[in-house]
């Protein structure tokens, strides 16, 4: 009797041991599976370091305020034997809750009083094209609407950098702009009294591949 009850007692450690074993051999499976293929071009957006910095203008004195989106992500191209084919045609996404300007109440303003007045503008989404050596155009779609940004670009090394301006009223903001305004009214009051936050915003983005 006592030989049988161990004889069932070795099954079931061993049917165990197998399981477990099975199970680890399949999360490793699926750890293979989830594993992202490196890209294997020379130049690529997604495994470069991307700075978007932006400059926005307030009293009529048109102090500058400078800020961030800390994430992009790229939805398509990204990817090339040289900067520049790495550039052109790239698709590419910024969350609107990614922006920093080192005041949290003002990127909470600026979250909840500009985009959060904007229509379904969770994203800012477009795509980059370069026409020649030092200038390009940025499709940005905001506000369900898409707009074109001129601008011009240097490639130093493996530096890419381009400068360009928008207005936003282009964009249908104009209500979103006076809201933010609003939001912000002492804040943004000059000498003279009067508050006012300018519709240019200056962008400079820099990829260190």
């Amino acid at each position: 009797m006592k030989k049988v009850v161990i004889l069932s007692l070795l099954m079931v450690v061993a049917f165990n041991f197998s399981s477990c074993k099975s199970e680890k051999k399949s999360d490793k499976e699926t750890e293979s599976k989830m594993e992202v293929k490196k890209s294997t071009a020379a130049f690529s957006l997604k495994q470069s370091k991307n700075e978007i910095n932006f400059v926005a203008y307030k009293t009529t004195d048109k102090v500058p305020v400078g800020g961030q989106f800390n994430t992009v992500n790229i939805i398509s191209g990204g990817e090339g034997n040289s900067v520049k084919e790495a550039i052109n045609n790239t698709e590419f996404s910024i969350p609107v809750s990614s922006i920093f300007t080192k005041d949290t109440s003002r990127d909470f303003k600026i979250k909840k009083f500009f985009f959060g007045i904007m229509d379904n503008t969770k994203l800012l989404s477009g795509k980059l094209l370069l026409t020649d050596d030092t200038n390009g155009v940025a499709e940005i779609k905001m506000n369900g609407v898409t707009e074109k940004v001129a601008f011009t670009y240097t490639i130093v090394g493996n530096v890419f950098n381009m400068t360009g301006t928008m207005d936003i009223t282009k964009w249908n903001a104009g209500a979103a702009l006076a809201s933010l305004n609003t939001a912000c009214l002492d804040l943004h009051k000059g000498a003279d009294g009067v508050s006012k936050t300018w519709s240019d915003v200056a962008l400079n983005i820099t990829t260190t591949f």
